[in-house]
C-alpha cells in the first residue's frame, strides 16, 4: 500500500508537470547528468566501493591529508556529488583536497544478517585502506547523516587516526532527535517487529519522512508551474528528484540496532555504546570537531547535532549552521553559497 501511495504521489506529480510544459510548448526535461567529478574505484566487500576524485590537471593540491566522506547507510552516496554546482566533491576537489568516499552498496536479501558492527568495521576497513592507498598516518572524516553517527562513533574507537572529524546533519544526542525520536518511542514502536520481516523496504522509512512533512508533495505540485518555465530551477528539482526516489534498504540487523541502541536507548550521549566488543566513549574523540547544523532540518534537530562537542574532548571545536533542511543544505542553493566554503576554511588548516 505504501508503495502504491508513493507511486501515485509521483505519477500526480509527473502529470501536473507535463501540464505545464504542454501549455509553454516545451518538452518534458530529463534529469541533469549526475556524479559528475572524475573519479577512480576500488573494491570493497559486499558491494561497496572506495572513491577517490580526480581533480582537474589546473588544479594544485596543497592539501596534505586526505578527506573521507562518509554518506547515510541508506540513501544513495551521490547526494554528496549531486550535480555542478551542487557538489560538496566539486567544491572540495577544487579547492586542493584530496577526496575519497565510501559507497555503502546496496544491501540485497540475503545482507538482512548485516550488522552494526560490521558496517562499522566496513568502515574501518575503507578508512584503512585510504591511508595505505596514499602512504599517511591520518586522515580527516566528514559523515553526513547517518554516516556522521557512524562517523563519530568510529572516531571514538580509532582518534590517533584522525586529524578532523565534521559532522554534518548528523545526530547525537538522539534524545533531541524531534519527531523521528516520538515516532519511534520504545512506548509504541517495536524495532525487533520490524527488522524480524527483512530488510526495512524504502517505501517504510519513505513514509516515515514523508509523516514529518505531509504537505511536502502538495507543495511540490504548487511548483510545477514555475519550475516549467525556470530551466535553472527545473534541473536543480529534477536532480534531486532523482536522487531522493533512488532510495536502497536499511539491512534489518544495523536497522535493528541504530533504533533501539541510538533513537531508544541514547547510547551516545550516555557513554554506554559499545560496537565490536569496545567502548564508544565521546570523550575518546581528541581531534579538531566542526558539527555543521541545517537550519530548518527536521531530521536531525540542531541540538541533536551539537550536543556531540559537549562530550569530545577537543578543545578545537566549531558549530557552523547553514540555511536549508536536511538535504537542501548539502545540495540547495545556498549550499554552494555558504556551507562549501565554510567547511573549506575550517578544514583547510586542519588537513595541511
Amino acid at each position: 500500500m505504501q508503495d502504491e501511495l508513493i507511486g501515485s504521489a509521483k505519477q500526480i506529480a509527473d502529470a501536473w508537470m507535463d501540464v505545464a510544459l504542454g501549455a509553454l510548448g516545451t518538452p518534458r526535461p530529463q534529469a541533469p547528468p549526475l556524479a559528475q567529478t572524475p573519479r577512480d574505484e576500488l573494491t570493497l566487500e559486499g558491494g561497496a566501493r572506495l572513491y577517490h576524485f580526480r581533480g582537474a590537471a589546473s588544479v594544485t593540491r596543497p592539501i596534505a591529508q586526505p578527506i573521507l566522506l562518509v554518506p547515510s547507510l541508506i540513501n544513495r552516496w551521490y547526494v554528496l556529488d549531486l550535480r555542478p554546482g551542487a557538489s560538496l566533491v566539486e567544491a572540495l576537489v577544487g579547492a586542493g583536497f584530496d577526496v575519497w568516499l565510501l559507497d555503502w552498496g546496496v544491501p540485497e536479501a540475503e545482507d538482512r544478517y548485516l550488522d552494526w558492527d560490521a558496517v562499522l568495521r566496513r568502515l574501518g576497513r575503507a578508512a584503512r585502506r585510504v591511508l595505505r592507498e596514499i602512504g599517511q598516518p591520518r586522515l580527516g572524516v566528514l559523515g553526513y547523516c547517518m554516516g556522521g553517527t557512524l562517523a563519530t562513533i568510529f572516531a571514538t574507537q580509532h582518534p590517533d587516526l584522525l586529524t578532523a572529524l565534521v559532522t554534518l546533519a548528523a545526530p547525537i544526542d538522539f534524545a533531541r532527535g524531534g519527531m523521528l525520536r516520538r515516532m519511534v518511542d520504545p512506548q509504541w514502536f517495536d524495532a525487533d517487529a520490524v527488522a524480524d520481516a527483512g530488510n526495512v523496504a524504502p517505501s517504510q522509512m519513505q513514509a516515515g519522512f514523508t509523516a514529518l512533512r505531509p504537505t511536502l508533495d502538495a507543495a511540490k505540485l504548487h511548483s510545477m508551474p514555475e519550475l516549467a518555465s525556470d530551466p535553472q530551477a527545473r534541473a536543480a528539482f529534477l536532480a534531486l528528484d532523482a536522487w531522493a526516489t533512488d532510495n536502497i534498504p536499511f539491512p534489518a540487523e544495523a536497522y535493528r540496532r541504530y533504533i533501539r541502541e541510538m533513537y531508544q536507548g541514547n547510547q551516545l550521549v550516555a557513554g554506554t555504546h559499545h560496537t565490536n566488543g569496545r567502548a564508544a566513549p565521546l570523550g575518546a574523540i581528541r581531534c579538531p570537531t566542526l558539527v555543521i547544523t541545517a537550519s530548518r532540518d527536521t531530521i536531525c534537530p540542531a541540538a541533536a547535532a551539537t550536543a556531540l562537542l559537549d562530550h569530545v574532548a577537543s578543545t578545537d571545536t566549531a558549530v557552523v549552521e547553514v540555511p536549508g533542511g536536511h538535504v537542501g543544505a548539502v545540495v540547495g542553493s545556498k549550499a554552494a553559497r555558504d556551507m562549501y566554503p565554510a567547511l573549506i576554511r575550517w578544514l583547510a588548516p586542519r588537513l595541511a
